[in-house]
């Protein structure tokens, strides 16, 4: 191992950026007397909100089943196996790239029968060039700091020894951004499209570095 002095140091950066797409959770449901009839009913209308979400194209990014349930609901005064009705759920997840049809979509989603909606979650893509970008100023950072040490101590960077990455993380902050949202006609018997305002994302980068220097003046570092 060398004996050369060494400075270790640690590098952060923090990026504010838009999201770049949008999640929501939408849960179908049907309630009937009849198992049959409330699996019948269930798949008709699990129909209708996926024909509604695929109109929009390429504006929806990604439409899965998350899950399906039939669970018969029992009477609150009930001899064993007393049941009133059945009740099914679809879960469905929605990705959704194009943020100037989401209210609308949304709200016609939230004003179909028996839907619920949660979300939109804000979030960048996994592969998003921010996570990039806010670990390379973290390294710059982590070269500038050890090489304001090493003049302080008079002496003067030499070498990296090793640089590690402390991971990346993504954190969603209250303050909204503003979104211009275009939005289409909406017919006269749909709800109006509701304001969505996309949540500015912060990325934190942190490394760690150490670097070989020369030896210190001590006494010019006074």
């Amino acid at each position: 191992m060398s004996d050369a002095p060494m400075i270790s140091v640690r590098g952060e950066a923090v990026l504010e950026a838009d999201p770049e797409i949008a999640r929501l959770s939408v849960h179908v449901q049907s309630q009937e007397p009849d198992r049959r009839a409330a699996l019948d009913r269930l798949t008709e209308r699990n129909q209708r909100c996926l024909d509604l979400v695929r109109s929009y194209g390429e504006a929806v990014e990604k439409v899965e089943t998350g899950g399906l349930s039939i669970a018969p609901l029992l009477r609150q005064k009930r001899r064993e196996g007393d049941v009133r009705a059945y009740r099914g759920t679809v879960w469905i997840k929605i990705t959704v790239a194009d943020f100037g049809i989401l209210g609308e979509l949304v709200t016609r989603l939230a004003d179909m029968e028996r839907t619920y909606v949660n979300g939109p979650e804000w979030e960048l893509r996994r592969d998003s060039e921010v996570y990039g970008r806010a670990a390379r100023q973290a390294a710059h950072e982590a070269v500038e700091r050890a090489r304001s040490y090493a003049e302080a101590l008079g002496s003067r960077l030499t070498g990296l020894v090793e640089l590690s990455d402390e991971g990346l993380g993504r954190h969603d902050l209250g303050g909204p951004v503003t979104l211009a949202a275009a939005y289409g006609g909406v017919a006269p018997d749909e709800p109006e499209p509701i304001d969505l305002e996309p949540a500015t994302q912060t990325v934190r980068a942190a490394v760690e570095a150490r670097f070989t220097v020369t030896p210190p003046d001590l006494d010019a570092s006074r």
